[in-house]
């Protein structure tokens, strides 16, 4: 009887043993090379400490929010600006850590906790081709906007997101007083306006500001000298109930966070989007070299 119970019990500690090392996380990307990146470096640093990964990296942003907050995504990486503009609908203009400490605030009713954000800012940028910009003496946006009311055309290339959302164009070019004519506005899909600036079909381009093809490209981002844009620090995100009862998810990825910074995520970027190296090449060689990855 004691061999059976001692038996029974092995058993039972082996089976809850094996769960805790086998707990599914399901892991959300949004579409864009960037996004990929991180929740490819999520789901391989998550499966080396035992945990087993459904990866949805290709999903609208909208979309993917609204599956963290019904459940379906468990853990994905989000942008602080995002969240306060676009999710919780505020208006007033904070600082990063205010930003931060707010959207942290609002969304934790929502079963939503914000890890540690980190120093990668992804926010908007206007583009030119540097040679460009020095021949014309723009090196900011305010530079930009005396151009235009000076009567200089500029050709402008932006996706049709940026065109309309509440950070947007309408709004930037309120505050910094200037308008391009509707003609010189060029609405594209996000991707392609680097190649329409390279080409010379554009004059300006709407960018995110850590993507690799701006170096590799020649391209200088124009300064943000009236601050429009806000912070949009990248930033892990997980469902409460599951760092709650998986807490070592969050030191994993307050780990991988503090690895990344804005050149680091450039870098990387321009690795997969110029250089043409794979995704799950470049996100382990990161890890590894991090001593995140053995």
């Amino acid at each position: 009887m004691l061999t059976r119970l001692i038996l029974t019990t092995c058993l039972v500690v082996g089976v809850f043993s094996n769960a805790s090392a086998t707990t599914k996380v399901v892991v959300g990307g949004k579409k864009f090379t960037e996004q990929q990146l991180v929740a490819e470096m999520t789901s391989q640093l998550l499966k080396a400490n035992g945990y087993e990964v459904n990866k949805r990296s290709d999903l609208g942003s909208s979309v993917l929010r609204a599956a963290q907050e019904n459940g379906q995504v468990d853990v994905y990486w989000e942008y602080t600006g995002t969240s306060l503009v676009i999710y919780n609908k505020i208006k007033e203009r904070l600082n990063a850590d205010e930003t931060y400490k707010k959207i942290s605030e609002l969304d934790a009713p929502k079963g939503i906790t914000w890890l540690n954000p980190s120093k990668a800012n992804n926010t908007y940028a206007f583009a030119m081709r540097k040679d460009e910009a020095e021949k014309a003496g723009i090196v900011s946006i305010s530079d930009l906007a005396k151009k235009v009311n000076a009567g200089e055309a500029y050709k402008f290339a932006s996706n049709a997101e940026f065109y309309s959302r509440p950070d947007g164009l309408r709004p930037l070019q309120k505050m910094y007083g200037f308008k391009f004519e509707r003609k010189s506005i060029i609405r594209m899909d996000g991707g392609l306006t680097y190649q329409a600036l390279k080409d010379g079909q554009v004059d300006i381009a709407l960018v995110l500001s850590t993507d690799g093809r701006i170096p590799a490209f020649g391209f200088v981002a124009l300064k943000d000298d009236k601050d429009f844009f806000p912070s949009y620090a990248l930033t892990p995100v997980i469902r409460t109930e599951v760092l709650a009862n998986n807490p070592k998810i969050g030191e994993l990825l307050n780990a991988l966070s503090s690895k990344l910074n804005d050149e680091t995520i450039t870098n990387l970027n321009s690795r997969v989007d110029v250089g043409r190296e794979s995704i799950e090449d470049v996100a382990k060689e990161f890890l590894r070299n991090n001593q995140l990855l053995n």
